[in-house]
Parts: structure tokens; sequence; C-alpha cells
């Protein structure tokens, strides 16, 4: 069974990333979501994200992001993405009888 970690951008509507690991989540975070907003919106802020981005201090850049915008991320890692291999459809009547429900 895979995994992903994932991130809930609370913007109007929310965003959604996933990614591979937690790593790479960071990574997409700061260039989806930190680099490309408006400078303007960043206020006095905005040359510590930029300088925690060149430094690739994703963590650091996201934080003075959110801190900047008021804008919340929730992050989730591990999370397990179930394939047809995990769960085959011609075995679900099977794998049910085996539940708490059905006992």
């Amino acid at each position: 069974m895979a995994s992903v970690a994932y991130a809930v951008v609370h913007t109007e509507p929310p965003s959604i990333f996933l990614a591979d690991d937690i790593d790479l989540l960071h990574r997409v975070l700061a260039l989806e979501v930190v680099a490309r907003t408006d400078p303007a919106l960043l206020g006095p802020r905005v040359d510590a994200i930029r300088e925690a981005l060149l430094e690739e201090r994703w963590g650091d850049a996201t934080v003075e992001w959110i801190r900047a915008t008021s804008t919340g991320i929730d992050v989730y890692d591990g999370k397990n993405v179930y394939t047809d291999d995990d769960l085959p459809a011609d075995m679900i009547g099977v794998q049910l009888q085996f539940t708490r429900l059905f006992h």
C-alpha cells in the first residue's frame, strides 16, 4: 500500500496538494503557493520569505507566508492510498465477512 502526504490551503475555494512524501510536499507548497504569491500581499515579510526560499528552507518560507497572509495550511503525512491491488473488487464480499460489522 502506498502512502501520500497532502496539504489543504484554506483559500476560497480551498486548494489541495498531494505528494509522495512530506519533504516533496514542502517543496510543492513553497513553489506552488508561497512563490506564486503577489509580493505586494506579503508586506514586510516578503524579504524573509524570499531569503528562506533561496536558502531552500521551505518550512520557514511557508510559515512566514502563513503569517503574512493569515491563510491556514493543514499538512498531513503518511496517509494510505488504496489501489485496486489492495482491495480487489472480486474479493470485497469475502473481506466484508471479516469486519466488525459482520461479527
